[in-house]
């Protein structure tokens, strides 16, 4: 794959707004009907001027997060817009070509999306640098409201109400989007919040196209997060929908139990949930903080979505369309789910289907409710992580 100079950076960009879908959209490219998100997002080439003067000049203080090649600075734009200026930082000569590329399949990935619980970019910048510019998220990241204890107990609303964003930013990714966008690293540190604390899912710096004709994609070198790569992807550099599925359902146990990816032992999370959802204790999975107050249908979806997101066999894990209908409705066929015996692996047992009720008088949350990798985290990762912004 060529790499593209600054100057075909600059004719790209030559123009004051421009509609991704001009530039990039396939038109055999289907989108599903009745899809609300699909309208084509515009994007700003900022001047250097702009964002240097909405971050005062770089300031250290308007520094609020760094990842492996990028820093992250709040800005305030002339007509009072917070923003959140992504900048590539300096790195030796042999990197340069790959963070270009890198960024030029980020802003590429992220130009295509539109949606509600996905993270837009309204800008972008090539001069003295390359910068990416996305709206601010003033609540920082969910892995910070979780883990952070700065910040009080979050509730089960809330959890609920991130849980279900986020399912439906993934599945807009997979299904919805002009592009089969495949994400590689959702974690929570990479799912940010809004004020009313909507979750937009961000850092597309390891995402892929997938073509429509293509069952998956073969990767080298490994890159991602230890504690949400999807088995075959760690083995055997297979990504497909399915990759993102197991990242998601590792996500769902650390909404509903508070945990963390990985422990202090570094035992990951999902190994630690296993023989809890086999044996079908789920109150052992509640984040004890919680105290009990949690609506215990709506728990038990997603602890049963979880189970089947976080199977070894990507054949037997859901698509995310199935995942939601099964966190908001429960509609779970125990036929279509249960591994033959054959085909059984350890701690793979799906739990609890008699225990699962069906209530339709659930009451969903609404739109008005109210990092930085770390080291043992990080495998191989050649593209920056969105880091944690806090207020």
């Amino acid at each position: 794959m060529k790499y593209m100079r600054t100057n075909s950076l600059k004719r790209l960009f030559s123009r004051k707004r421009l509609s991704f879908g001009d530039e990039f959209a396939n038109p055999s490219t289907s989108i599903e009907e009745g899809d609300h998100h699909s309208e084509r997002p515009t994007w700003k080439c900022f001047s250097f001027e702009e964002i240097f003067d909405a971050t005062n000049g770089f300031r250290p203080e308007n520094l609020v997060g760094k990842g492996g090649y990028a820093e992250v600075y709040r800005g305030l734009l002339s007509d009072g817009e917070e923003i959140a200026v992504k900048r590539l930082t300096k790195a030796s000569s042999t990197t340069d070509e790959r963070k270009e590329k890198d960024f030029l399949m980020e802003i590429g990935t992220i130009g295509h999306v539109c949606h509600p619980n996905v993270l837009s970019l309204l800008g972008c910048c090539i001069d003295n640098g390359l910068y990416l510019i996305f709206s601010f998220s003033s609540r920082g990241t969910v892995a910070s409201l979780l883990h952070d204890d700065k910040f009080p107990v979050v509730d089960w609303k809330i959890r609920y109400k991130i849980a279900i964003g986020t399912a439906g930013g993934l599945h807009y990714l997979h299904k919805v989007c002009q592009r089969r966008i495949i994400h590689r690293d959702i974690k929570s540190s990479n799912i940010l919040l809004t004020g009313d604390f909507e979750p937009q899912i961000s850092d597309f710096g390891l995402a892929k196209w997938l073509p429509s004709q293509w069952t998956h994609h073969s990767i080298a070198p490994i890159e991602g997060t230890f504690g949400h790569l999807a088995p075959e992807y760690f083995m055997h550099g297979i990504v497909d929908e399915k990759t993102d599925v197991f990242a998601f359902g590792v996500f769902l146990l650390e909404i509903i139990s508070g945990r963390k990816p990985v422990d202090g032992t570094h035992q990951s999370l999902h190994s630690w949930a296993k023989p809890v959802l086999k044996q079908g204790d789920v109150e052992k999975l509640a984040d004890p903080r919680l105290g009990g107050a949690y609506d215990v249908n709506q728990f038990k979806r997603l602890a049963i979505a979880a189970s089947l997101c976080i199977r070894q066999s990507s054949v037997w894990r859901p698509t995310m369309s199935e995942v939601l209908e099964i966190m908001l409705e429960g509609m779970v066929d125990e036929q279509r789910w249960k591994i033959p015996a054959e085909e059984e692996e350890e701690n793979e047992e799906f739990w609890g289907f008699e225990d699962l009720e069906y209530d339709d008088e659930d009451d969903d949350c609404d739109s008005n409710s109210s990092s930085i990798t770390s080291p043992e985290d990080s495998i191989l990762s050649a593209t920056s992580s969105w880091p944690q912004i806090v207020n």
